[in-house]
């Protein structure tokens, strides 16, 4: 399917017909390339695909069944509707049982047309989607760092870049952008993939106990150390270890990282003798370490130590379409997890979405889906799915040409009248002109017309 306007061929021969079909489904917003027989046919479907095929089972020089096989020949499962007489309606089940879709009889009905095609390119839209998210599921198998942003491609090249150094690394980022997963991606893209990737939280570390956790302690070099224990450096040897918000490492803890990383070398708690360690070093931080150097509680020294290789990670709410990408995975990972089949996301829902800022990043966007999935009883995620948060904070600060109502909230419109509204002086601005109005909404007229029906307003044609 095509992402915007979805184009039809229509082969007839009868040009009366041709035209009268033609004019109907433009009108209903679809691209129409009319066509007399199957050989312009199958030239037009070589140079342009359809979305779908409206065909007479008659032609001049073939059949449409013979149209029909020869897309499926090449590949091509396009919808395809068959047009017969009523004489011919064996043949038009025989179309049936070689792939056509559906079939009309003669003499048409244009709202039978309309209907027949309407469900088919929504049933069309549907497979698309699904292989497509499907796709975008197994690439990120592979792939944790889902995105198709300028700035996420940016990241995986850095990425790629860093992987081949040894040295340490710095990874910054609000909190839920994914810096752990940034982490993940330089450990599997080095050369240590083999080895272990060991993640520490060291705000989760009680001081007086993070020396012995980071270096391993003697048997009875504390109270309570009743066997010798190895320290994480060692559990992580061969491969890379994590230390994330490592501005919670107290001062007398970041000056033995920073012999580690000089040096190569601990001593555990209670031993006299240093051993060799082989682990590479990511420090992960949502905190401004600089600011943190300024204020005398990070260590100059280890700040430009870890700096030398920074990474930012970038917040949710610059990704642009990333936002999409990352709803249909974690939609998927939902459905499944709540023992529910394909679920999509809503035309308004997702621009819901995509106009809220996601102060909590992308941890704050798979809450917000798994919600919506916990409370949708169908198969399509609407706004109200969605928590109240994202979507008071997604409405108009104003509305077009007035101020919003007063401290009464029940007075406040909805999401959807004030699109209504929207969408209704657009039309009243270019002359109900609905080829200009669909231009300026940014959507293509069939959604226009759409609109239009559920808010009970004019549909006639541009």
């Amino acid at each position: 399917m095509s992402l915007e306007q979805p184009r039809i061929l229509l082969v007839e021969d009868d040009a009366s017909l041709r035209n009268l079909l033609c004019e109907e489904l433009e009108a209903e917003g679809y691209g129409v390339e009319a066509v007399a027989n199957c050989s312009d046919a199958m030239a037009a479907a070589g140079a342009n695909l359809p979305d779908l095929v409206v065909s007479d089972l008659r032609l001049p020089d073939q059949d449409g069944l013979t149209l029909l096989q020869r897309l499926r020949s090449e590949g091509h499962a396009l919808p395809f509707i068959i047009i017969t007489a009523f004489g011919t309606v064996g043949q038009a089940v025989d179309a049936l049982k070689a792939g056509a879709d559906d079939f009309l009889t003669k003499p048409l009905s244009i709202d039978h047309l309309r209907l027949k095609v309407r469900r088919l390119l929504a049933h069309a839209a549907t497979v698309s989607e699904l292989a497509e998210y499907k796709s975008r599921q197994d690439q990120s198998s592979r792939d944790d760092l889902l995105g198709e942003s300028p700035q996420m491609a940016s990241l995986r090249k850095q990425i790629t870049q860093i992987a081949r150094s040894e040295a340490a690394v710095l990874v910054t980022g609000e909190s839920g952008t994914g810096k752990e997963l940034v982490a993940r991606a330089i450990h599997r893209a080095s050369d240590r993939r083999e080895g272990p990737f060991l993640p520490v939280n060291c705000a989760g570390i009680p001081h007086d106990l993070m020396e012995s956790e980071f270096f391993g302690h003697e048997q009875g070099a504390f109270t309570g150390a009743r066997q010798a224990r190895r320290g994480l450096f060692a559990e992580a040897a061969g491969g890379t270890l994590l230390l994330d918000e490592i501005g919670e490492m107290p001062l007398s803890l970041q000056a033995k990282l920073l012999r580690v990383l000089q040096e190569h070398r601990v001593k555990a708690v209670g031993s006299d003798r240093e051993e060799a360690v082989d682990v590479r070093i990511v420090a992960a931080t949502h905190v401004d370490l600089l600011k943190a150097v300024e204020e005398g509680w990070f260590r100059e020294d280890l700040y430009y130590r870890l700096e030398t290789l920074a990474l930012a990670v970038p917040p949710l709410r610059e990704r642009g379409d990333d936002i999409e990408l990352l709803a249909m995975k974690f939609l998927g990972q939902a459905a499944a997890r709540h023992g529910r089949g394909f679920i999509r996301l809503g035309e308004q829902a997702g621009q819901i979405l995509a106009d809220y800022p996601f102060p909590g990043n992308i941890r704050e966007l798979a809450s917000a889906i798994e919600r919506a999935v916990t409370f949708c009883e169908g198969d399509v995620i609407r706004p109200e799915h969605l928590p109240v948060r994202i979507r008071q904070r997604s409405l108009p600060a104003t509305s077009l040409h007035e101020q919003r109502p007063g401290g009464n909230l029940a007075e406040w419109p909805t999401l959807e009248q004030v699109q209504q509204s929207y969408v209704r002086e657009v039309i009243a601005a270019v002359d109900s002109n609905k080829r200009r109005a669909a231009q300026i909404l940014g959507v293509n007229r069939r959604t226009l017309y759409r609109w239009l029906e559920d808010s009970g307003g004019e549909g006639e044609n541009p």
